[in-house]
């Protein structure tokens, strides 16, 4: 059978691609770029010796929805209705072949949907196809997880289906109590079905079928590469990954949720990799909008779960508990966050920007504060300076400087998964060429700042700053007013609330600069047993540089400091050098 004599009645995968493409079905831009990559492909892929089993992947979902039942709750005992969105995934994965030897072409797959969405059941019985229904001799099947306690969860979904199955109760040996089962057999094909754990030790696994579950928990990438590496000696194997969205951008689920989005597009070719990630546009905004909800969650508009009244309940939750709305954007609506419990709420930042921008010539003459946060050799380096308000304009403004090593800027751009090319080409960043910092640059843009403000009080950390203040006298540079700045709770704690009130009081504005918006969207706070709060470099997801200066800048400003005579002779000790 040709692609184009595929039915589209009939075709389950190829009718829910065509439903999203044309817009009947509402998806993000991933799901959107997947589904166009399978119509491309029914129309191309026989180039590249791909065909399509229409009869294959109608195999594989009536397996589904002929011979498992679904557990636990409302859906105890009824049958698996496999869904549009699990059509396609499915369709997709025991469709597609290699035209030369009828091979599966899909040896990878990764699914990203909202919590609840039912990416286990698919999971689970995509191994109870792959041990009973696959044809596959001596097949291992494993649910994969880093510790023993998580692989078990999706395993413990499979054994609930074969109980729940006359046909598999009758085929499929269990092994262990009831409650405490480890293994799955199926023995005319002496095949089995376990799960496995990194913390087990165990090695040398040939999985038929790998399923590892929440991949965003996976702090590294051991047990995809586990799995992975025991495939070569199959000849149709699959690693099927499912898993929420994510708040580590640097861990090995954001890269496969980057691959999949890449694939999907066409930026990147891959015969043999599957991606369903699913996701929200730009514009959207879950938090006030509930059309764009189905976009995160595929299986709320033909089943209605996990539920409108679920949803909303934890929107509502989410508008009352700033802290708590990174987690419901993240496990409810695939927003992937730059950390776990973000300080500052992107809402109340972006309330904070000016809607225009204001020249530098304005600030000439104009009170401020600052703060300088030096980095190592090759790390960001940061200068916020804080604007009083004044007659003209009744708002304290931020404006930070920031600068990076311009060598290696795409490694670095790689490593931290920002944009620093772009933004140094747009003056965002200074990036001059060396794989240093370039300290002299720093000083003659600090001086030439202070020749033009009225810079009332420079804070700054001790780490690092001799270097500095060394390279200030070689070269003859008189620095401006400038006083040491503790890291811990005793000052950061105070400075911090000065910065959140101004924030959360509307008083301050930003201008946009995406290097700060960036380090405020990763910024998290740790307390001591006082309840004093500081900014956590260690527990960022990203760096976190420009809020630090800010809130040394803030400290500045704040009446702790208003009496302090911001000289160096008068507040350094005789140990610390300065050059005025």
């Amino acid at each position: 059978m040709s692609q184009t004599d595929i039915s589209v009645d009939e075709d389950r995968a190829t009718l829910y691609a065509r439903a999203v493409c044309e817009g009947r079905e509402i998806a993000g831009p991933q799901v959107r770029d997947a589904c166009a990559r399978h119509l491309r492909d029914l129309e191309h892929g026989a180039e590249r010796g791909l065909v399509y089993d229409q009869q294959g992947a109608a195999r594989a979902i009536g397996f589904f929805e002929d011979v498992l039942c679904l557990n636990g709750g409302r859906f105890e005992g009824k049958p698996f209705k496999v869904l549009g969105w699990q059509a396609f995934v499915l369709g997709s994965l025991f469709g597609w072949k290699h035209e030369a030897d009828g091979l599966r072409r899909f040896r990878v797959a990764y699914i990203e949907t909202a919590k609840g969405s039912g990416k286990s059941p698919l999971a689970a019985g995509i191994g109870l196809y792959g041990l009973t229904a696959d044809g596959e001799p001596r097949a291992e099947i494993y649910s994969g997880a880093t510790k023993k306690d998580q692989a078990q969860i999706l395993f413990r979904d499979a054994v609930a289906m074969v109980d729940q199955s006359p046909l598999l109760r009758r085929m499929v040996e269990k092994s262990g109590a009831p409650g405490k089962e480890w293994n799955l057999a199926f023995q005319r094909t002496a095949s089995f079905f376990r799960p496995i754990s990194a913390d087990e030790g165990q090695s040398g696994p040939r999985p038929h079928i790998g399923l590892l579950d929440e991949i965003h928990e996976h702090r590294n990438a051991m047990v995809v590469e586990m799995m992975r590496a025991g495939t070569k000696s199959r000849d149709q194997a699959l690693i099927f990954m499912i898993t929420n969205s994510g708040s580590d951008r640097r861990g090995v689920c954001y890269d496969y949720h980057e691959y999949s989005e890449k694939v999907a597009a066409g930026q990147l070719e891959d015969d043999s990799f599957f991606g369903f990630v699913c996701g929200l546009d730009e514009s959207d905004d879950p938090l006030n909008d509930e059309a764009c909800w189905a976009k995160a969650n595929p299986s709320l508009q033909e089943a209605g779960i996990p539920g409108l009244r679920y949803l909303r309940e934890q929107v509502t939750q989410a508008r009352g508990i700033p802290a708590k709305e990174a987690l419901v954007k993240r496990l409810n609506f695939c927003v992937w966050t730059e950390s776990s419990s973000p300080w500052i709420t992107a809402d109340v930042w972006l309330a904070a920007r000016e809607a225009t921008e204001i020249p530098w010539e304005a600030y000439y003459g104009r009170r401020c504060y600052g703060g300088l946060d030096l980095s190592s050799t090759q790390d960001l380096t940061s200068l916020v300076l804080l604007f009083e308000p004044d007659e003209s304009d009744p708002y304290w403004r931020l404006k930070p400087w920031f600068w990076l090593p311009g060598d290696d800027l795409k490694r670095k751009e790689d490593l931290d998964r920002v944009p620093y090319t772009l933004w140094r080409s747009r003056g965002y960043l200074e990036a001059l060429p060396g794989r240093a910092i370039d300290k002299l640059a720093i000083l003659r843009r600090l001086l030439e700042i202070s020749e033009v403000v009225d810079l009332a009080g420079l804070a700054y950390d001790r780490w690092r700053i001799q270097d500095l203040i060394m390279l200030a006298q070689a070269q003859g540079i008189e620095l401006p007013p400038m006083t040491p700045f503790g890291q811990g709770f005793k000052e950061m704690a105070p400075a911090l609330d000065v910065f959140e009130q101004l924030l959360l009081n509307e008083q301050l504005r930003h201008d946009g600069n995406p290097v700060m918006t960036w380090c405020a969207s990763n910024a998290v706070t740790m307390s001591d047993p006082a309840g004093n709060r500081k900014v956590s470099k260690e527990r960022a997801r990203g760096r976190v540089d420009g809020i630090v200066a800010s809130i040394m800048a803030a400290g500045m400003s704040a009446p702790m400091h208003s009496q302090r005579e911001w000289s160096l002779l008068e507040s350094l000790s005789d140990d610390d050098i300065l050059v005025m």
